[in-house]
């Protein structure tokens, strides 16, 4: 049972933490090692997955006589076109390989912290914790579904007639036949006036779907066929020091080939932006005077935040506001807060920034 002091969810921080699907490690305060534990406070950066359509559309064999024959307009030629169906932003935790922090648990034998496989601290006095990590959900990559030519169907509605003719004249007019006689029997066995009506409300189903696969075969062989399928690819987005650029090229949208990279002109750019928001402050005290760094501290981030954009053609596909530990600023709090032989503390970090998401006492 514990009995919980504060609790702080920063900007995002439940709606868009990465799963945390890793090992962790029980470090714990202990003479051999001084009773200090040396962990890393992660940095942000942020995953965009782009989900695309890609569009096939194939002239069927017979387009030249669409308009005669079924009065309508058909495939010309073959095309392939892309479109952006899909965008998502996730934020990630990456490692700070510059700062390294050392809480010194002087006294308080047992006292203990869990971290990531990354070095990232999960936890202190606390083995139980889950970060309870939600990912936005991702787009899925799906399939070309095969076309009604490219299914066992389409043999089927081919007379034998249409495959002995050489002239693609008259295969259309023997195709265009065929679609009109599917119609009558179809018409036949709704109306109750054919000569083999089926035995059944099943056979009846069966009869009907077969008869107007082979129409929508015979069909696409005037009026063509569109295949779709969806890409989906995701890029890593680092935040930008001082002074860099906010907006990068993370890929670019070609005609033909769909997402290729950033530096292949082919296609127009897709951008993210990283647009700082907030900055984090150290507290102050009563004087409004920063408070200093407790000696041995447990060290915590204070994150800023940043609005986050990804855009194409002037579109923005995807935008939100994140908590982001680059704009923030590194504090600590008392580590006797966590050796207390009567009532020592918990604390639960934010694994994506390392900041506190809550604090409170551990009870019996």
């Amino acid at each position: 049972m514990m009995k919980k002091l504060f609790s702080i969810f920063l900007l995002g921080a439940m709606a868009s933490l990465p799963a945390f699907a890793q090992t962790s490690a029980k470090l714990t305060a202990t003479k051999a090692n001084e009773f200090g534990l040396i962990y890393t406070l992660p940095l942000t950066a942020f995953e965009v997955t782009i989900a695309v359509e890609k569009t096939v559309s194939t002239p069927g064999e017979h387009y030249q006589y669409a308009r005669k024959y079924l009065n309508a307009d058909p495939i010309m030629k073959p095309a392939v076109a892309w479109r952006i169906t899909d965008a998502v932003i996730n934020p990630i935790a990456i490692a700070d390989e510059d700062q390294r922090y050392l809480a010194n648990f002087k006294g308080g034998n047992g006292t203990f912290m869990m971290l990531t496989d990354s070095n990232f601290p999960l936890s202190v006095n606390d083995e139980d914790y889950d970060p309870d990590s939600q990912l936005m959900e991702l787009p899925k990559a799906v399939a070309a579904e095969p076309t009604v030519l490219q299914k066992p169907i389409a043999q089927q509605a081919i007379t034998p007639e249409m495959i002995q003719s050489k002239s693609s004249a008259k295969r259309a007019e023997l195709a265009a036949e065929k679609i009109y006689e599917l119609r009558t029997n179809r018409n036949e066995i709704i109306s109750g006036q054919a000569d083999a009506m089926p035995s059944d409300g099943a056979a009846m189903k069966l009869a009907l779907d077969q008869l107007s696969a082979q129409e929508e075969a015979l069909t696409a062989m005037f009026l063509g066929t569109v295949q779709k399928s969806v890409e989906v690819r995701t890029y890593t987005v680092y935040v930008p020091d001082e002074g860099e650029a906010a907006r990068t090229v993370v890929a670019r949208l070609s005609a033909l080939d769909g997402l290729v990279a950033p530096d292949d002109l082919s296609g127009d750019p897709i951008y993210a932006e990283i647009t700082p928001v907030s900055r984090g402050e150290l507290p102050v005290n009563e004087k409004g005077v920063a408070k200093t760094f407790p000696k041995g501290g447990v060290a915590y981030r204070i994150p800023g935040s940043a609005r986050v954009s990804l855009s194409y053609e002037g579109r923005t596909l995807a935008e939100k506001e994140f908590d982001v530990a680059q704009y923030g600023v590194v504090f600590g709090l008392d580590p006797a807060l966590f050796t207390n032989k009567r009532e020592p503390a918990y604390l639960h970090f934010n694994p994506l920034t390392g900041a506190v998401r809550e604090l409170g006492t551990v009870g019996n």
